[in-house]
């Protein structure tokens, strides 16, 4: 009987055993240049396509940041701005205010005067009036008493 796994042993044996785990052979320039020819497709195909968006990209958020930063500022200069026009605007607004309560309390002032003199008028004219009338009432009077006087006299002389 023959052993079947030994024969296959010397088999192996009795064969040259070449390459393993490195030879160097034709296939190895082969391989290098499938492998550079590979770099260069891919660089054209997939790796220039992807930078040129990146850059692109880049260039669009670079343009797209000097824009916002440059609207900011002028956005700042513009609020500081409005911020100075509405402060004069209060300031404004208050000196108006201010002087049209001096006006207006200059005019009421003016009135009282207007309205005190002429109450005074009214009392000087109202008074002028009953000194006026007192003396009138007076010279009556004593008109009246004199002509009285005189008829009791005469009453008095006759009985």
């Amino acid at each position: 009987m023959i052993n079947l796994p030994l024969l296959l042993a010397l088999e192996v044996s009795n064969t040259e055993v070449e390459g393993g785990l490195f030879d160097f052979n034709a296939t190895l320039p082969l391989m290098a240049l499938q492998f550079l020819a590979l770099t260069v497709i891919l660089n054209f195909i997939f790796y220039k396509p992807i930078t040129n968006v990146l850059d692109e990209r880049d260039e669009y958020i670079r343009n797209s940041l000097t824009t916002a930063s440059a609207s900011l500022v002028k956005a700042d200069d513009l609020t500081r701005q409005y911020e100075q026009e509405l402060a004069e605007s209060r300031k404004q607004a208050q000196d108006i205010i201010r002087k049209s309560q001096q006006e207006a309390q200059q005019i009421v002032s003016d009135k009282i005067k207007e309205a005190q003199q002429d109450a005074e008028k009214l009392v000087s004219e109202a008074s002028n009036q009953l000194n006026v009338q007192k003396e009138q009432a007076l010279k009556t009077l004593e008109d009246q008493v004199g002509a009285l006087s005189d008829q009791i006299k005469s009453k008095l002389l006759s009985n």
